[in-house]
């Protein structure tokens, strides 16, 4: 079979499992937030925390729970990373520096994982299980806990309650992560992944030396690596490593895992709302553009120019260029980062479309929580102006979308492209950038504007929580140190913080009376023209502000 008929075969299978689950694991999802039944394992955990679960939130409370938890969970794993050396398990390795652990400990709270080091050379298999692996499951909580908060908001009858945030972040934590993560791992286990208590082996070469081969308990943080969209890896080479991901069946399961939550969170909010056709809206824009990306992508990639085998330069064999290309597109439409090919070594255009799929914000599914928060956010923002446009009332499902909501919605959509044009901008003056840079050279030669995209990457991927990298820029000097860590965290607390206000905003606000007086004054914000109407509008908000940095960048470097 040639890799055309495979990779739509892939892609085939890939929409079937989700459209399958889609329905099924949304409503449960919807079901297990809104239980009034707490577990018996719950109950413990509760009473051990001194948390009320019945005890509902205001935004503000809410917000000071997530950034208490954030901040917390930042100084715990900034500790194991230093203390690691004297830790048992340590194999060795000595503790991480402490501009590398701060940055670390940012990028796994803020479910980034940004990796600016090898792992198997630099974290302990103890510092993988109890801080980055435990990290996973909780940062992909928190972002699926804020996009619940804001469903209960659109959706409140009047009162400011948003829910719990620690009965979220268990619920979330137990009752859907695990679970879906152990049957992740024990299917990556089968096809051949590593899963030991040992923290490496001496093997034999084929030139009869001897080599040590690092391995530990990764097929179960590669499970929650794919699953909540988190992307760091247990190997320097990743999803590529052939103890990761040992054949293209793993490789089509994680691609799944990658997009499985996000897609199946529209459902959940059309359910929790009342009207599941604002949730496949929402899954319409989130495919379309997904797919649109995959193809370009998967286009450019395959028709690359060049000397003959370019096209699979970087690429692992075993999974060719449609299975690199599917792999790419999930992981940065999503926040994952997880990659299973050198990013670096895609062409021109193709590397384009994967930093134009973080631009965009990641909303095509997005990340766990994320993706779906951000994309309603952009749909108010497309309630407000169409609705100006036609003169129709600006109201999102019967809330009135008023001064106050647009500044906040507003606000949410500048924070991340502030954060990745100041990075860009003061990186590509700093003369000590250049010697970062693994492409550089005189000003306008293709060497110095790939040079200019790996930068633009590497902020695009922190301050969208993403975690993957053009692989030619060296990030481990104290700047990049501190402004990619200060870009990641930034680039998540703060829009959660504004996401929350909305939600609080909303819920204290009476729906109005759906009666056929008032819905003939409102845009309606479901069906073809919405849909239509809301990509607009992601496109255009992209497109209007990041244009002249693609435009340095991959599109000269592809017009070259």
């Amino acid at each position: 079979m040639d890799d055309t008929w495979s990779g739509v075969l892939t892609v085939a299978a890939v929409v079937t499992v989700l459209a399958v689950a889609h329905a099924p694991l949304g409503d449960y999802l919807a079901k297990t937030y809104r239980s009034t039944r707490d577990l018996r394992v719950e109950r413990l955990i509760y009473r051990l925390a001194r948390v009320d679960p019945p005890a509902g939130q205001t935004w503000r409370a809410y917000a000071m729970s997530v950034l208490g938890f954030s901040a917390a969970s930042l100084v715990v794993l900034y500790l194991l990373q230093r203390l690691q050396s004297v830790a048992p398990w340590s194999d060795g390795k000595p503790a991480v520096p402490p501009t590398m652990a701060f940055n670390t400990a940012v990028s796994f709270v803020t479910n980034t994982d940004w990796q600016s080091y090898s792992p198997e050379a630099t974290v302990s298999n103890l510092t993988q299980m109890l801080g980055l692996a435990v990290q996973n499951f909780l940062s992909a909580a928190v972002g699926m806990a804020v996009a619940v908060a804001l469903i209960r908001g659109i959706a409140a009858r009047r009162g400011g309650d948003l829910g719990n945030f620690w009965v979220d972040l268990v619920r979330g934590t137990l009752r859907i992560l695990l679970p879906l993560a152990f049957v992740i791992a024990a299917i990556l286990v089968t096809a051949g992944a590593v899963q030991s208590w040992r923290t490496g082996v001496d093997v034999t070469m084929l030139d009869g030396s001897r080599a040590h081969v690092p391995v530990g308990p990764f097929a179960s943080q590669e499970a929650i690596k794919v699953l909540g969209t988190n992307g760091g890896g247990t190997y320097a080479a990743n999803s590529a490593h052939p103890f990761s991901v040992p054949t293209p069946l793993a490789n089509l399961v994680e691609i799944i895992a990658v997009l499985l939550i996000p897609v199946s969170l529209t459902r959940t909010y059309g359910t929790m709302v009342g009207d599941r056709r604002q949730g496949y809206t929402l899954l319409g824009v989130m495919a379309t553009v997904w797919l649109a990306v995959t193809v370009a992508v998967w286009a450019f990639e395959a028709h690359a120019s060049g000397v003959a085998g370019a096209t699979m330069e970087g690429k692992e064999t075993r999974f060719g260029v449609p299975g690199s290309s599917l792999f790419a597109v999930a992981t940065t439409g999503t926040s994952t980062g997880a990659v299973n090919s050198a990013h670096d070594s895609f062409s021109a255009a193709g590397g384009g479309g994967l930093i134009w799929n973080m631009l965009l914000g990641e909303v095509a599914p997005g990340g766990v929580g994320s993706g779906l928060y951000g994309l309603l956010v952009l749909a108010m923002v497309t309630v407000f102006v169409g609705g100006l446009l036609v003169g129709r009332s600006p109201e999102f499902l019967g809330k009135r979308i008023g001064r106050h909501e647009i500044t906040l919605a507003a606000l949410y959509v500048l924070v991340m492209p502030a954060l990745v044009l100041t990075g860009v901008s003061i990186s590509a003056l700093l003369g000590s950038t250049r010697d970062s840079l693994g492409n550089d050279g005189a000003p306008g030669s293709p060497n110095a504007i790939h040079g200019f995209s790996e930068i633009l990457y590497a902020y695009a991927s922190a301050a969208n929580n993403n975690g993957s990298a053009f692989g030619g820029l060296t990030v481990t000097d104290d700047w990049f140190q501190m402004s990619l860590g200060l870009a990641m965290l930034l680039g998540r607390l703060l829009p959660i913080v504004l996401v929350l206000a909305l939600a609080g905003r909303l819920a204290t606000q009476t729906p109005r009376d759906s009666s056929a007086e008032t819905r003939g004054s409102a845009l309606p914000t479901h069906g073809v023209v919405y849909g239509a109407l809301l990509l607009g509008t992601t496109l255009l908000v992209a497109g209007l502000t990041f244009f002249p940095a693609m435009a340095l960048g991959p599109i000269a470097e592809a017009l070259a």
